[in-house]
């Protein structure tokens, strides 16, 4: 996710020679570290306390674990006025304020997978201290992921539970679909571009149409015809059930974290 977050500041105009990303000493960090040097050209370190002085905003995108060791390293580097925005399920704005120095301006962000490819979906919420113009700084190095949504705090979880864990939930029913098709005689390289097209042309139908998704089923479904008949069987099976409750098990989950 952290690359994400790279990848749509730069694609947002932030200059490369601006932007240090930092990775762990291991071997395998070096290796992270020169691949990501080839491919956007920025400076890359594994001393993050060197990283972020002078910076105007600091993106954490580690484990919720491995979190409070990071701010230990860098709290003392940090420059006065510095962002820090978190991308950690779980960790309250509070909880970094705890453990930043006094008055540091922390926005909590929550992307999803999809933003490696510029398509994701980003929530952010401010903490205490954090101001329009500091929402406005994360907005602008986030934009170039996709799209980014404020909401309050409170709110965080269940961005979590439904945006941040429902690609999961799409590639689920797009592998489901797949099966489908090649239980019914489909080759499975057939079944799976119909089942992947259907779901990225159906939500774009959605998105750029701006039509309520019940409305755009019912154009589909003819009375007593094929569709009816899936929808039933969805229904019967309690589709729609299972899916509210794979929210409310990923919002419960994402409250234990903290």
């Amino acid at each position: 996710m952290g690359e994400a977050v790279l990848a749509g500041a730069l694609a947002a105009g932030w200059p490369a020679d601006r932007v240090v990303a930092t990775t762990t000493s291991s071997d395998r960090g070096q290796a992270r570290a020169e691949a990501l040097r080839e491919r956007y050209e920025v400076e890359t370190t594994s001393d993050n306390a060197a990283a972020v002085k002078g910076a105007s905003l600091v993106v954490l995108a580690v484990k919720p674990k491995d979190m409070a060791g990071l701010l230990e390293a860098i709290s003392q580097g940090l420059a006065d006025g510095v962002v820090v925005a978190s991308i950690a399920a779980g960790l309250t704005a509070a909880w970094f304020e705890e453990r930043l120095p006094a008055g540091t301006p922390v926005v909590r962000a929550m992307p999803n997978t999809p933003a490696q490819i510029g398509a994701g979906v980003t929530a952010i919420a401010p903490g205490a201290h954090a101001t329009e113009e500091h929402l406005a700084l994360v907005e602008s190095a986030l934009s170039g992921a996709g799209t980014v949504v404020r909401v309050a705090e409170k709110d965080i979880d269940a961005v979590t539970a439904l945006s941040g864990s429902g690609p999961a939930y799409v590639f689920y029913v797009i592998d489901a679909l797949t099966e489908a098709g090649v239980l019914l005689g489909l080759r499975r390289d057939v079944a799976s571009t119909l089942a992947t097209q259907t779901v990225l042309g159906s939500a774009r139908l959605v998105a750029e149409t701006g039509e309520h998704p019940v409305l755009l089923r019912e154009r589909v479904t003819s009375p007593g015809g094929t569709t009816a008949a899936g929808l039933r069987a969805l229904d019967d099976r309690g589709v729609r059930a299972a899916f509210l409750a794979a929210a409310q098990a990923a919002y419960d989950r994402a409250r234990e974290l903290r």
